[in-house]
């Protein structure tokens, strides 16, 4: 079977853009359409922030567990996987509910019992804004499969350029931030941006909390309106020219580093 070339014509992209167009018109064209899309722009600004906060705050973490996964130390590799397996075992969403209506207010009733010895003013489970249980939820599931994708990178980087850089003088975090994270990265690139866009749609989990992202407002929209075709139409209009346009700009990125390493 032979291969495809790389300097094959996107067809597949040109149609994507030609239906885009052609329905983003029919969206401008039609008044219904038009007064749906007007209201879910509302909801992407919330839909951007859940995902770009949960998703740098996972890569953190997920790169923490990462590095304890492959600690020296036993109990570091133990807490580490004991994470990874129980947070991947559990359905987003069952992990979304559990950390709204469980964790949070668990969380404040802890919060109010250390403050109490203080004389602190007690805080409400009310306080603790729904968008901010949203996040911890989608950070603490996609940490555990960045945790993975991170542990493979780092893994794959040659063992000899680590004994290398070692045999020059470099520290242990020298050696990570100038030989192993960079190539690293490198690999893990194309994985990492999978799940960035997996994250984007994976966020309109948060509207079963009654967050206002674009799912959210199509829900209100498609209930007050009853048009519940034109209205999900529009939002999967929206989410797909969203991760449709991540994707390329992931792959693109993907490829000026492919090409920058090979100099």
């Amino acid at each position: 079977m032979q291969a495809p070339q790389n300097n094959e014509r996107p067809y597949w992209l040109i149609l994507l853009i030609g239906i885009g167009l052609w329905l983003f018109y029919e969206v401008w064209a039609n008044q219904i359409y038009g007064a749906v899309l007007a209201t879910l722009v509302k909801g992407i600004g919330i839909t951007v922030f859940v995902t770009v906060i949960a998703y740098a705050s996972a890569c953190v973490l997920g790169l923490a567990l990462a590095l304890a996964g492959m600690s020296r130390f036993m109990i570091l590799r133990q807490s580490s996987r004991f994470y990874v397996e129980v947070v991947r075992g559990v359905p987003i969403i069952v992990l979304l509910l559990y950390v709204a209506f469980a964790a949070a207010p668990a969380l404040v009733v802890a919060v109010n019992w250390i403050t109490g010895w203080f004389g602190a003013e007690p805080w409400k489970t009310r306080d603790f804004p729904l968008i901010a249980r949203a996040i911890i939820a989608l950070t603490i599931a996609y940490s555990a499969f960045l945790s993975e994708v991170f542990r493979a990178g780092l893994v794959a980087v040659d063992k000899g350029q680590i004994e290398a850089a070692a045999a020059l003088g470099l520290n242990g975090w020298q050696r990570f931030r100038h030989i192993v994270f960079p190539q690293a990265f490198r690999m893990i690139l194309p994985p990492l941006g999978n799940d960035f866009v997996a994250m984007v749609k994976d966020s309109s989990l948060v509207s079963v909390l009654g967050v206002s992202d674009i799912t959210q407002l199509g829900k209100v929209t498609a209930a007050g309106n009853f048009r519940y075709f034109e209205t999900y139409n529009v939002v999967a209009l929206v989410y797909l020219t969203m991760t449709i346009t991540l994707s390329l700009v992931l792959r693109r990125l993907e490829q000026r580093l492919r090409a920058k390493s090979e100099r």
